[in-house]
């Protein structure tokens, strides 16, 4: 921990510390969700921007890309072991700022790809670091920096990275019509390195102990890292109790299966609505369509569970009814407006899911050990977002649609719906 990071604020600016821990908590939240907006490049969605023109120049097909995808993402998930560990050690700056760098450094190379060997190492790193530990990383600074109004806190969170990405898949869009998605990588890559490596060095603490500050609902500043004379946990959860509880599997792998699906959908989502005869445009239309819904999502899921006091497994459960909802929707769309309704429905699932995977962990676990909790759960995440690529592009393969998929994939979220709803999370 460096100096910086640890010095408290003293003499008159004392009595203003529970405005400045306002303050700066929300500043934290802000660069947080502009990293989260900057995994771009390592998510599917992101991926299948480029996915189309870049099978075409490097004359790859589908399940092999899906294929490479799948071992990408399976490997890039071990990089979210020992990060959450590396960010309770070390400060959130340090280790945002050198991922930034990295991730931003290996995107301008993955935009020079020349094979496929190439490509799958750079694509296995971007995965690695942007995918899981970036967001390992954006999603445990908000939980250091709040607890009573965790929930609240990362809606604004969701709600900022929803914009952010909003504005970040058209321009993209853009970039890659007119210059091609070599350009557009190059950029994305850039973008990661001039503005957010500075930002992570100017604005970014590690909590607001570390500045002499209260966390949220404290009446008095807490040690930077509390622990009892035996070395255990103050506040919260050690990763094994953590794994002991079923409310850690079942919310885990609800977030999963949304993110499998969400992965399946997004990578292959302009051939999936090509099957039911739609054109390209339809497939940028119905993007934006789900990521204003996931606002409203987001904005409610938020109020929900730090107004209304509604249980996040009961959230996660009603995230889990519309997934399913949609799911069972996909192989009749015939309209326009069908498209779009079903797109409403899974940018409002999204929403709440996103809020719930957000504040889940600090809420339930504490912040002791939260970055090796969200590092936990953001593996199993990432490992299903694998998964969904390959097991449609495999089905479509086999069967020559995607039909029964979504028909399977919309039972096995009716039975998380119910697991979710009777689960027991701790604290509540």
């Amino acid at each position: 921990m460096t100096h910086s990071e640890t010095t408290p604020l003293s003499g008159p600016d004392a009595a203003s510390r529970p405005r400045s821990r306002f303050y700066y908590g929300w500043v934290v939240l802000l660069v947080a969700a502009f990293a989260m907006v900057a995994t771009l490049p390592g998510r599917t969605q992101g991926l299948g921007l480029i996915t189309e023109p870049l099978l075409k120049d490097l004359s790859l097909g589908r399940v092999a890309y899906a294929q490479m995808n799948l071992w990408a993402t399976l490997i890039g998930a071990l990089f979210c072991i020992g990060i959450g560990q590396l960010q309770d050690r070390a400060g959130s700056r340090a280790v945002l700022a050198g991922l930034a760098l990295v991730l931003g450094v290996t995107v301008v190379a993955m935009s020079r790809a020349a094979d496929s060997t190439g490509l799958f190492v750079l694509l296995t790193l971007t995965r690695g670091l942007g995918q899981s530990a970036l967001s390992v990383v954006s999603l445990a600074m908000v939980g250091q920096w709040f607890r009573r109004r965790l929930p609240f806190a990362m809606a604004i969170y969701a709600i900022v990275m929803s914009i952010g990405f909003m504005v970040a898949f058209p321009v993209v869009g853009e970039v890659i019509k007119t210059g091609g998605w070599r350009a557009a990588w190059a950029g994305v890559g850039w973008f990661l390195v001039l503005p957010l490596v500075p930002l992570s060095l100017l604005l970014v603490r590690r909590s607001p102990e570390a500045m002499g500050l209260h966390l949220d609902g404290d009446s008095a500043p807490a040690a930077v890292s509390p622990v009892a004379d035996d070395g255990t946990p103050v506040e919260g959860y050690s990763l094994p109790a953590a794994l002991g509880t079923a409310a850690f599997w079942i919310m885990a792998t609800a977030s999963a299966l949304y993110g499998l699906v969400a992965s399946g959908i997004g990578l292959f989502n302009e051939s999936v609505l090509n099957e039911r005869g739609f054109e390209a445009g339809t497939y940028y239309k119905s993007l934006v369509v789900t990521a204003m819904t996931s606002l409203a999502g987001n904005f409610l899921g938020g109020y929900l569970t730090d107004r209304a006091k509604m249980r996040m497994s009961h959230l996660m459960a009603v995230a889990m009814l519309l997934l399913m909802a949609g799911l069972a929707a996909l192989p009749h769309l015939a309209t326009v407006p069908q498209v779009m309704g079903v797109a409403v429905i899974m940018g409002i699932a999204g929403g709440f899911v996103m809020v719930l995977f957000f504040a889940f962990w600090g809420r339930a676990y504490g912040r002791a050990h939260l970055g090796k909790i969200q590092g936990a759960a953001q593996a199993i995440t990432v490992v299903a977002s694998a998964v969904g690529p390959l097991l449609l592009a495999e089905w479509v393969e086999r069967t020559g649609s995607y039909a029964g998929a979504f028909y399977l994939l919309a039972v096995t979220v009716g039975l998380l719906a119910l697991a979710s709803w009777a689960v027991r999370v701790p604290g509540e």
